[in-house]
């Protein structure tokens, strides 16, 4: 609408919640066509200026609310950028730091643990293991040859020969009195050994059944499920989440699923459910599938994760961490390695996808929670490497240990021979006929 030169000036004013408006003159074509079939009609054509006013109005103010919140869109997306550029730099100068540290423990040429086993085991270094024994199994030797000569050459008392034939034949008789002695008491002991071994094997077959009927039975799975359910209700109650133990309570048709967790649910009600299937036996993919497909079904939940104790249990041609489905995840926790990280981000990974599925009446963020999810597993990924590199060093550290034992044991067998040497320079000649 224009407005047309006034006749008179104007004016528009409030009183209290309503609008004055004397002397305006409007000019725009849309509105006289409309006013003019208003009077020729012979209704009251100020009723119509009125909805014209305030439909103007209410567009106008639409309007001004779009244009704000374009405003508030466009701020909002450049802080997020600048967000995640500072935080891509700053983890960048962390995984370089790692990097740089990892690689002054490990470098095989320069790194630490290579310096410390070229000091202890290589061939040109004087604190080397293999020199230090080979100069104390000289000393060994060389100490007891001059003892050895030194007692076989002197002419006194000395020399354990001079009264050796004298006391050999007293030495003999009272050796074979005693051994006749110490014979009967082993023959005493041989048949009270042997009852006691009877009654071993007895009691070690028992124990074998035992523990067949353990394995046959769920003694063994019971143990390693309550583990799952401790670790995964200290996560969930880090979270607010409730987590209930269920393998020996029936669903809806069946005992399936050993973990269920209620989202949210120490605050009020659940906003999801996760179900955890615990399992220290190896299945097969379709069976492991069908099985948390099972427990989702029996637990009224919307994802299932199935908890193995080691790697080697996953199914075949199966990966932990990666999703089958869009709701069904596999994931390693040990609890005699203690460690339960790759269970704390099955658990996350979980989570998320359901509070994901229920992003759009919630107002989450789902874009920006899948990105956050996938640097998760990469991280987790890393953190897998860094393990079997920390593995292979273990690995190596033990070895070194075997060869220093083998080591100590050939010079114990040294040792023994001298100890041999000995004993025969000391044995008696024989009587002469």
């Amino acid at each position: 609408m224009e407005a047309a030169t006034p006749l008179r000036q104007p004016s528009v004013r409030t009183l209290g919640d309503r609008v004055a408006v004397d002397g305006l003159l409007i000019e725009d074509e849309c509105v006289v066509r409309l006013v003019r079939t208003r009077e020729e009609a012979g209704t009251d054509p100020v009723k119509l200026v009125e909805d014209a006013i305030e439909i103007g109005a209410r567009v106008l103010d639409r309007e001004q609310t779009g244009a704000n919140a374009e405003f508030v869109r466009t701020e909002f997306e450049k802080a997020s950028r600048e967000v995640e550029a500072a935080f891509t730099e700053q983890a960048g100068g962390v995984g370089e730091t790692l990097a740089k540290q990892l690689e002054g423990v490990f470098d095989p040429d320069h790194g630490l643990l290579a310096r410390e086993l070229e000091r202890r085991f290589g061939d040109g270094s004087s604190d080397a293991v293999q020199h230090r024994v080979k100069e104390m199994v000289s000393e060994v030797l060389a100490k007891g040859r001059e003892e050895m000569l030194h007692q076989f050459s002197a002419d006194d008392g000395r020399n354990p020969l001079a009264d050796f034939k004298q006391g050999t034949l007293a030495q003999l008789k009272q050796a074979a009195d005693q051994q006749d002695v110490n014979l009967r008491r082993l023959h005493e002991k041989l048949a009270a050994m042997e009852l006691e071994v009877q009654r071993l094997h007895a009691e070690r077959d028992k124990q074998l059944e035992l523990a067949e009927e353990r394995e046959r039975g769920t003694a063994k799975g019971r143990t390693y499920e309550e583990a799952v359910f401790e670790a995964v209700d200290a996560i969930a109650s880090a979270q607010g989440d409730d987590a209930d133990a269920v393998g020996d309570l029936k669903g809806a048709t069946r005992k399936s699923g050993d973990v269920v967790v209620a989202i949210d649910g120490c605050h009020g009600p659940a906003r999801g459910r996760v179900v955890f299937e615990a399992k220290d036996s190896r299945l097969t993919k379709p069976e492991a599938l069908r099985q948390l497909d099972s427990a989702r079904k029996e637990r009224d939940a919307q994802y299932a994760v199935l908890v193995v104790p080691s790697e080697d249990e996953l199914p075949a041609r199966t990966r932990q961490l990666r999703e089958v489905n869009g709701d069904k995840l596999f994931a390693v926790y040990d609890p005699e390695e203690g460690s339960r990280i790759a269970l704390e981000v099955a658990y996350t990974l979980a989570r998320a996808r359901v509070v994901m599925a229920r992003g759009e009446s919630e107002g989450v963020d789902t874009a920006a929670l899948a990105e956050t999810v996938e640097r998760a597993l990469g991280a987790m990924d890393g953190v897998r490497a860094v393990k079997q590199q920390l593995t292979g060093a273990t690995t190596s550290i033990t070895r070194a240990r075997d060869v220093l034992d083998a080591m100590a044991e050939t010079v114990r067998a040294h040792l023994q021979d001298i100890d041999g040497l000995l004993a025969a320079a000391t044995e008696p000649e024989p009587e002469p006929d």
